[in-house]
């Protein structure tokens, strides 16, 4: 997927993600999201700001704070960003839809998962469906399997042969493990619990 079909694809995803958010009840925003101790509030501000992103002193200060651990920087920083009324999450997402400005450490390329695969870990939990399209999950899925940190699919999928059903995408190699490529995008990024149930392969 070139450049341009990521930037579209980035864009569409933001706006079907604020549409979903508009339709949550001051309960659902509070309530757990697929990533550990985030919340639905706390995921939806993650992506929000991805083309907004904090001062270099808040980044810094955070990630002092956090003594460098990735995971608790996005988090904290997410927290950060996530007081507030809930619409104003949604009219960000909105209002920076087609912003191509990004955070100094990624790229399109990862800005495509980060849309794709957290666009789930507020859908999921809420029973709400938010469609991931087939090319850009594709995609998704060879950038996770190749980029190795911070998800290390290939070292935790070691042995497995994961093949979609719908579409043209395989990689890793024994045990065979198949599904929708949206289900197998979710493995990769660690969401195993919510992907497993719609693969068939070793558990």
């Amino acid at each position: 997927m070139d450049e341009e079909t990521s930037w579209t694809v980035i864009t569409e995803q933001r706006l079907a993600l604020a549409d979903l958010l508009d339709g949550l009840t001051a309960q659902e925003w509070e309530r757990p999201s697929l990533c550990d101790a985030w919340r639905i509030r706390d995921v939806a501000a993650h992506v929000a700001m991805a083309p907004q992103p904090p001062p270099l002193a808040v980044m810094l200060g955070t990630a002092i704070r956090a003594r460098g651990d990735f995971d608790r920087i996005n988090h904290d920083l997410a927290v950060r960003h996530a007081p507030g009324p809930p619409d104003e999450i949604a009219a960000q997402l909105r209002r920076h839809a087609a912003s191509r400005r990004l955070p100094v450490v990624t790229n399109h390329r990862n800005i495509v998962v980060d849309v794709l695969v957290h666009g789930q870990d507020i859908a999921v939990p809420l029973g709400r469906d938010l469609p991931m399209p087939i090319v850009a999950a594709r995609a998704a899925a060879d950038r996770v399997w190749t980029m190795g940190w911070p998800f290390h699919a290939r070292r935790r999928l070691r042995g497995l042969r994961l093949t979609a059903t719908d579409t043209d995408w395989s990689a890793g190699a024994g045990d065979d493990v198949t599904g929708p490529i949206d289900a197998l995008l979710l493995l990769l990024t660690g969401r195993t619990a919510t992907a497993w149930p719609r693969l068939t392969g070793p558990k």
